[in-house]
């Protein structure tokens, strides 16, 4: 029978490999972590003579985790959870208030829906309404004061100093890999609707080289350009994330998208102890694992 006496799970090595997880790779998980390479190799060394197993499998060409390291990553997730929110739960103050926060479609399947889920249990006097709109309209309503904050997509020139960057992505012009465009004439576009900013983007500047784009199918979500570019019905502008194996990524005659950047922005207004928090949270746990977390 195994001694569970003597074997533990550190929290800073449980963050390493998720870390690795997020990032893909031990370099690059060790500059969002701000280590080196070799102390994040050596909490994972550790780690694994504690359990007497494998995690990263170390084979060229391989997987990166082996079977345990991926059953341990579930783990790691639940784990450090509770250990952070324990955490937040000891050491915090008293908070009331209300606030009004938008999101965007995309931000609501990453790990900020975890975050506010945890926020909402620390601290059940504080009054959470949450907007699901598109960017430009959490724009406007930020510039009427109708809401508190927002975290939302914009274009990386349009980033302001006082916005929270939470990660950058890139936004390319996808078709499906057996749809030819014509040589000449006009090329089918599947747009978001009049309020997003991709849209005005690629109806404006996009434009500006010759290309001449016809709008042929309009939605409102993400899914729905996804489904039309899958069917073959004519290109789209897609962030990173929403690529799927039957599409490829378009160049020349299109020209280059610029990057995304999403933000936490700020109403101009004096700022309450509820938000002040909430937002610093958001922070905390980004620095931790690096970016933002997409779902999908």
């Amino acid at each position: 029978m195994t001694d569970l006496s003597t074997r533990r799970l550190d929290i800073d090595a449980l963050r390493a490999l998720r870390a690795i997880a997020h990032h893909g790779g031990v370099t690059r998980a060790a500059e969002a972590l701000g280590l080196s390479q070799s102390a994040v190799s050596h909490k994972i060394r550790r780690l694994e003579v504690s359990l007497g197993s494998d995690l990263l499998s170390r084979r060229a060409g391989g997987p990166l985790f082996t079977p345990a390291g991926e059953e341990l990553l579930d783990y790691a997730a639940r784990i450090l959870g509770l250990h952070d929110e324990a955490l937040l739960s000891l050491s915090k103050t008293p908070l009331a208030g209300r606030i009004a926060l938008g999101l965007t479609e995309d931000t609501t399947c990453t790990d900020l829906a975890r975050i506010l889920g945890r926020f909402r249990r620390l601290h059940p006097q504080v009054s959470v309404r949450t907007q699901v709109r598109m960017s430009l309209v959490l724009r406007a309503l930020l510039e009427r004061g109708e809401i508190d904050a927002a975290i939302l997509q914009i274009f990386d020139h349009e980033v302001r100093p006082t916005d929270v960057v939470l990660m950058r992505e890139d936004l390319l012009w996808v078709r499906h890999r057996d749809l030819t465009l014509p040589a000449a004439g006009p090329i089918p576009f599947l747009s978001f609707h009049e309020e997003c900013f991709y849209r005005q983007w690629a109806l404006d500047i996009g434009q500006d080289g010759g290309v001449t784009l016809e709008t042929v199918f309009e939605c409102a979500s993400a899914a729905g350009i996804i489904a039309g570019v899958s069917a073959g019905l004519g290109v789209a502008l897609l962030s990173t994330r929403h690529l799927r194996p039957e599409m490829e990524i378009v160049g020349a005659p299109l020209p280059p998208p610029p990057g995304l950047t999403y933000v936490v922005r700020r109403a101009r207004r004096v700022r309450n102890a509820a938000l002040d928090t909430l937002v610093a949270e958001i922070e905390t746990e980004i620095s931790r694992v690096g970016r933002l977390v997409l779902a999908g």
